[in-house]
């Protein structure tokens, strides 16, 4: 109490409210805490077959395709790996893990009791997914370099460009599961849109041994525009249409986190 003739002390200021920045890191910073509890097993799962695939499609398969555009196989393959191996981790972390804290632990609704809203929780569990993608990405560069197939230090930009794949494929992934009604549904997707989306992307052979038709198709998919970027930086290549090719990932992330957004807080919300 203030004393005769003194003034009242001060009311302590009002703390300020958390930026949105700051809620969607408190997503992304509980499931890394989940995750550095699981480094062992969930660095295996996302890195070991993409390095299978390098060794046994690189060495074994090479040995008979010999040179494609100029590259040894095993070079050329590496980055498609790389952004095959971005996409996957993303989609896996976005579907499957994503699912499970939704629909099974039900984390996204205590989430949702904060001040935390569905858009900082979709946003969260994107950025995360491509956190992860640029793990994956970074440990299969650092094997494909030890193994003498990356070409100058031009290559470190992959790894900002494995986490804007992981994003745009992290962001696709919300998508489905925000419609999901269990975990089998999941297999549409990767039958009808991830597996193709490999086979046609040059991930493993150059587009330009395709059809014409197919050609025209792969310039719409997100993987093929990923694979344009990185395999010049790894490879020693000149870059071209870098600008076009960031616009169609930015374009599907800024959709997918939208449409994720709207059906989760549908889904949740109902």
């Amino acid at each position: 109490m203030a004393g005769a003739g003194g003034s009242a002390p001060a009311a302590p200021a009002p703390s300020p409210a958390p930026s949105r920045a700051r809620r969607w890191l408190a997503v992304w910073g509980r499931n890394f805490r989940v995750w550095r509890k699981l480094v062992g097993p969930a660095l295996l799962g996302n890195i070991g077959e993409p390095l299978l695939y390098l060794f046994g499609l690189g060495y074994g398969l090479g040995v008979f395709v010999g040179r494609v555009q100029g590259l040894d196989y095993i070079t050329f393959l590496a980055s498609g790996i790389v952004c095959a191996s971005a996409m996957n981790t993303a989609s896996f972390e976005g579907m499957y893990s994503a699912y499970t804290r939704m629909a099974v632990q039900h984390t996204w609704i205590g989430m949702l009791t904060t001040p935390l809203s569905t858009a900082d929780v979709v946003v969260g569990e994107a950025l995360w997914a491509a956190t992860k993608s640029l793990f994956s990405a970074a440990a299969i560069l650092l094997v494909a370099a030890a193994l003498g197939v990356v070409h100058g230090w031009a290559a470190l930009w992959v790894l900002p460009l494995a986490f804007l794949v992981g994003l745009c494929f992290g962001a696709m992934a919300l998508v489905v599961t925000a419609v999901a009604g269990n975990y089998d549904f999941f297999l549409y997707y990767f039958t009808l849109l991830l597996t193709p989306m490999v086979l046609l992307s040059g991930v493993f052979f150059p587009l330009d041994q395709m059809p014409r038709a197919v050609q025209l198709g792969a310039e719409v998919l997100p993987l093929s525009h990923a694979v344009s970027l990185v395999r010049p930086l790894m490879t020693g290549g000149s870059l071209q249409g870098v600008a076009l090719h960031l616009l169609v990932l930015v374009a599907y992330t800024g959709a997918g986190l939208a449409l994720a957004t709207r059906l989760v807080d549908r889904r949740l919300m109902s």
